[in-house]
C-alpha cells in the first residue's frame, strides 16, 4: 500500500491496540485464535513504526502489516442486532502460508512474543488452511519427542495419539499468518467445556473441511483474503455479546472506521435509507443483494437503538427487518458467524 495508507494502517493499530475493549483474531473458518485483555489486566504493549504487539498473563498478540494489505470494514445482521469488524487483508496470491496437511516439526520458535518461549518447539498442525498455520509450542522435552515420531500424518486420522497427546498437555497454541500471529497461553477446555474468557482457540474439524477462507456473511472484496480481524467495542453489547446500553460514541467511531475503510456501495445504500426515513417518507422497493439487505436492515436496527422509533422507522422496520436464515448468531463477536 502506497505510505500514507501504510501510516493510516498502523495508527489504526496502534488506536485499537490501546483500547483494552477492542478484540482480535487470526484464522481461517473453522480455526481461529482471539485474543482480548480485561481493562485491569497486565499487559505488556510495544509499538514501532511498522509493528505493535500486546502481551499478557493469558496471551499475546504482534500484527506487521504488509505493504499490500488493506483495512476493510464490514457489519453484519444478527438474530437481533448486528455484528460489526475490520479484516486485514491480503491479496489472494500474497496470503499463502505453507499449507502442510499433516503434523510437522518447524523448530525453536525464535519468534516467540516472550523470550523465555524461543526454545521451545513449534508443531504445524497441518491443518491445511490457506491463510494460517496453526501450531503448538511444545516446551516438554518428551513430549517434542513423542509427536516427532507422528511427524508426517494427519492430526485427526481416527488411530493418530497426537490430538489425545497434545489435548493432555496443553501446549501454547500460536496461530500464525502472514500479518502476524496470536498466542494463547490458557489451559485447553475440555470438549464438552466453554471456551475461557480471554485468549483462546476454536479448532472446528467440520467447518475447516468447506475451504472457505472466511464466513459467507462477511463481504470480503473479491480477490483479498483476511489474514486477521479486529473488533473494535461494539455500541450494544459488551465483549461477551451481552447486550448493553447503546453507546453513541463507540457507534460513531465505528462509522468514521467504515467511512474510511468500508464498502461504498453499502455506505451509500444505509445513507439511502437513513436519509428517508428521517424524511419520514414510507417504504420503498430497493433491489440489493445478500449483503445488502442485511445493510438496509442494520441501518434501520442503528436508528432504532440510537433513540424513540418514528412512525416512518417503525413501517421500515416491518417492511424490512424479519427474521431470515441470513442473520448470524448474538453470540460475542468473535464466535463463527453463519
Amino acid at each position: 500500500m502506497p505510505d500514507a495508507a501504510a501510516g493510516a494502517a498502523i495508527d489504526l493499530l496502534q488506536r485499537e491496540m490501546a483500547d483494552p475493549d477492542t478484540q482480535w483474531s487470526l484464522g481461517t473458518f473453522g480455526a481461529i485464535a482471539e485474543f482480548a485483555r480485561d481493562r485491569d489486566e497486565p499487559v505488556w504493549l510495544t509499538q514501532s513504526e511498522n509493528a505493535i504487539a500486546a502481551v499478557t498473563p493469558r496471551g499475546g498478540i504482534a500484527l506487521k502489516p504488509d505493504g499490500g494489505s488493506r483495512a476493510f470494514a464490514s457489519e453484519g445482521i444478527t438474530k437481533s442486532g448486528w455484528s460489526q469488524r475490520i479484516a486485514l487483508c491480503l491479496p489472494s496470491g500474497d496470503c499463502a502460508m505453507s499449507g502442510r496437511n499433516a503434523l510437522t516439526e518447524i523448530g525453536a520458535d525464535r519468534d516467540a512474543l516472550r523470550p523465555e518461549d524461543r526454545e521451545s518447539i513449534l508443531f504445524d498442525l497441518g491443518l491445511g488452511a490457506v491463510q494460517a498455520d496453526f501450531c503448538v509450542r511444545i516446551g516438554d522435552h518428551d513430549l517434542a519427542a513423542r509427536l516427532r515420531e507422528l511427524s508426517g500424518r494427519a492430526i485427526f486420522e481416527h488411530d493418530n495419539p497426537a490430538m489425545g497427546m497434545i489435548l493432555g498437555a496443553n501446549p501454547h497454541r500460536v496461530f500464525i499468518s502472514r500479518l502476524g500471529r496470536i498466542e494463547v497461553y490458557q489451559t485447553i477446555p475440555p470438549p464438552s467445556g466453554k471456551s475461557p474468557e480471554g485468549p483462546h482457540t476454536h479448532v472446528l474439524p467440520k467447518l475447516l473441511k468447506s475451504g472457505r477462507t472466511h464466513a459467507a456473511t462477511e463481504p470480503v472484496p473479491e480477490g483479498w483474503i483476511p489474514c486477521a480481524h479486529i473488533y473494535p467495542p461494539h455500541p450494544a453489547r459488551d465483549g461477551m455479546g451481552e447486550a448493553r446500553r447503546f453507546d453513541p460514541a463507540r457507534h460513531q467511531n465505528f462509522q468514521r472506521i467504515m467511512a474510511a475503510c468500508g464498502d461504498p456501495k453499502t455506505l451509500a445504500l444505509k445513507r439511502r435509507v437513513v436519509d428517508a426515513v428521517q424524511a419520514g417518507e414510507p417504504p420503498m422497493a430497493i433491489g440489493a443483494d445478500r449483503h445488502g439487505r442485511a445493510g438496509i436492515r442494520i441501518a434501520l436496527r442503528q436508528m432504532k437503538a440510537e433513540g424513540p422509533a418514528s412512525t416512518a422507522l417503525v413501517a421500515w422496520l416491518a417492511a424490512f427487518d424479519q427474521s431470515s436464515p441470513e442473520d448470524g448468531d448474538d453470540d460475542a463477536p468473535l464466535h463463527y458467524e453463519g
